[in-house]
């Protein structure tokens, strides 16, 4: 699903964010990718949704290369990768149902498909009773959630989780990850990233550290 082949990545501030790194993530796993601030992760992350790309190396991500991609395929690659953000980035004006509903809008499905997967979603993540309020009236730990659902609901191959703890209560992360690892049971594969140890260590994951823009750790899960 992601294949990273020697990732080099230096801005035109001269600042080196990547150095040589490959990485390979096999379908259906669950990667934790942990590192202190200015590790690198952010520059990853950016390289797997395509809004940057390597100075040098490959990259690909589910089956395309997104070296090659042209501008005119961005969109619909995006498309295909669930994103769940820190800060949520709902849209206040709009309820949580309608959210989620946008999320397959720009896809050009059938409203009458949209009727129907929407709130199955709302409700496998708990949030049927709240599908009618706004951001504003539910709280963090709800609106990650809300965030995850939009991830979910065009059934992506891919979610990426940029460290999607980052501000809700540290009681309710364990439930964010647990939630991540449900889907993760269907198939789907989860790229989390965090600076949380103490969370990780309470799952039996695939963990890559990164430091100083190279990756320092690579341990459990599958390998290639």
């Amino acid at each position: 699903m992601i294949n990273l082949k020697d990732v080099s990545k230096t801005y035109e501030s001269g600042t080196h964010a990547l150095h040589h790194v490959s990485l390979y993530v096999g379908k259906g796993e669950f990667v934790f990718i942990v590192g202190p601030s200015g590790a690198g992760k952010s520059t990853l992350i950016k390289l797997l949704l395509r809004e940057e790309t390597p100075t040098k190396g490959s990259v690909v991500v589910n089956g395309q290369d997104l070296v090659k991609m042209k501008r005119r395929q961005i969109p619909a690659f995006r498309r295909t990768v669930g994103v769940v953000f820190q800060d949520f980035r709902l849209i206040p004006t709009m309820t949580v149902y309608d959210n989620v509903a946008f999320a397959m809008q720009v896809t050009n499905v059938s409203t009458k498909f949209i009727r129907r997967r929407v709130p199955y979603i709302l409700d496998l993540l708990g949030l049927a009773k709240k599908a009618r309020s706004y951001p504003a009236e539910i709280s963090g730990g709800e609106q990650q959630r809300v965030a995850l659902a939009r991830a979910l609901v065009n059934n992506p191959a891919i979610i990426i989780a940029d460290e999607p703890t980052g501000n809700i209560d540290p009681e309710l992360s364990y439930e964010i990850v647990d939630l991540l690892n449900e889907i993760n049971k269907c198939g789907t594969t989860i790229v989390m990233v965090t600076h949380e140890h103490g969370l990780v260590s309470q799952f039996d994951h695939r963990i890559i550290g990164i430091e100083k823009g190279r990756i320092t750790l690579d341990r459990g899960g599958r390998m290639p």
